[in-house]
């Protein structure tokens, strides 16, 4: 499994301190975040993509390949790329750019966003969310791994002889993950074309988590791209951790209870009594997220939001801290009893180059190219 966090870039008032930073100084903070990261020994830094205040990130690939060039080992994402706002065209020469900055280090989560303003800020309607996230994928894709692209749909003008330049690293694409908290549209997307599904599992009770990712294993297996176990999916999550569990709730409370995106409404301890978001100690945090693979099965990867709401950065690096040392090892062993020798592990730059190598080998009159697109 894979191991990481996400951010949101929200910049937000601490509550504690009537502090609020300044744009720069959050996004600065973004990167020492990633640094530490790859420091403690997680695997992912994910970023969101945002156009609205109070967040940051409205530029994924160049944070991304400002922290590519500061680090050397992980995984490089997002969390999301917005589908629909974005043109599929630019989509697919930044995440190929960036490819080749991190060596290989990247790979994109693709969401429809939920933000009605920014849809026109972009010349789209968001009543289109659907039909756009389905035809700007079905372009993207072909973008990858067409060497001349002729296309034509109904919600962006034609393309005839285009070629993507630079072309994806080694000629393999980044893995995609679609993305959702509760739209089953996305689920099937990522079912159809054999891609990772990341079930945010923020918000909403682990019963909804659970048919979602059900229904995406279901028709993975229905469209045969193997085994519902063969599924690739990953999950979101949130935690605040200090050693005395009380400590944790009583420091997190202030900035859990102003939240930009779930604060002023159920209770601290109705929220973690229904949801994934954990607020404890290190062995509470263990237990609770052993416990997500009860009700998903087996799966790939695992990122936590642990920046949230105005906390300083100085105790987010502590939580990095306390998740490198004391979570994730353990979290690393646990999971890997019992896990079934089916279950694929995560897909990496390097995986995907040894599956096209045993794709071409099977079919050795296959071109590049058709070895691609089998993939």
């Amino acid at each position: 499994m894979q191991w990481g966090i996400f951010t949101v870039g929200d910049v937000t008032r601490d509550p504690t301190t009537g502090r609020t930073p300044s744009e720069a100084e959050r996004i600065q903070d973004t990167v020492t975040i990633a640094r530490k990261v790859e420091e403690v020994g997680l695997d992912v830094f994910a970023t969101g993509e945002h156009h609205n205040p109070p967040f940051v990130p409205s530029s994924p690939t160049t944070l991304l390949g400002h922290i590519a060039a500061l680090t050397e080992r992980i995984i490089l994402s997002t969390s999301t790329t917005l589908i629909t706002t974005n043109d599929p065209v630019k989509i697919a020469e930044d995440f190929s750019v960036l490819q080749h900055l991190s060596a290989g280090r990247t790979d994109v989560m693709l969401g429809r966003g939920n933000t009605g303003p920014v849809y026109p800020w972009f010349g789209q309607d968001i009543r289109q969310a659907l039909p756009l996230s389905v035809e700007h994928y079905g372009l993207l894709r072909r973008l990858w791994r067409e060497e001349v692209v002729d296309w034509e749909g109904k919600l962006r003008s034609p393309l005839q002889g285009f070629t993507l330049a630079p072309r994806p690293l080694d000629g393999v694409p980044p893995f995609v993950w679609h993305a959702s908290i509760r739209t089953p549209e996305v689920a099937e997307l990522a079912a159809y074309y054999g891609d990772g599904f990341f079930a945010n599992h923020i918000f909403w009770p682990s019963s909804h988590t659970q048919k979602m990712v059900e229904l995406y294993r279901q028709r993975f297996a229905h469209y045969g791209h193997g085994t519902p176990t063969e599924a690739i999916v990953g999950l979101g999550g949130q935690v605040f951790m200090r050693r005395n569990s009380q400590d944790a709730v009583d420091e997190f409370r202030p900035y859990f209870d102003n939240a930009p995106v779930y604060g002023h409404g159920p209770s601290l301890e109705e929220f973690t009594s229904l949801t994934p978001l954990t607020v404890g100690s290190p062995a509470q945090v263990i237990e609770k997220t052993l416990g997500f693979r009860d009700y998903v099965g087996d799966y790939q990867r695992q990122l936590f939001l642990i920046d949230h709401a105005g906390l300083p950065l100085k105790t987010v690096l502590e939580q990095l801290d306390l998740l490198g040392e004391e979570v994730v090892p353990v979290l690393r062993k646990e999971f890997a009893i019992g896990r079934p020798a089916g279950v694929p592990a995560a897909p990496t730059h390097q995986s995907l180059l040894r599956a096209r190598a045993a794709s071409e080998a099977a079919t050795p009159d296959a071109t590049p190219t058709e070895g691609l697109t089998k993939q």
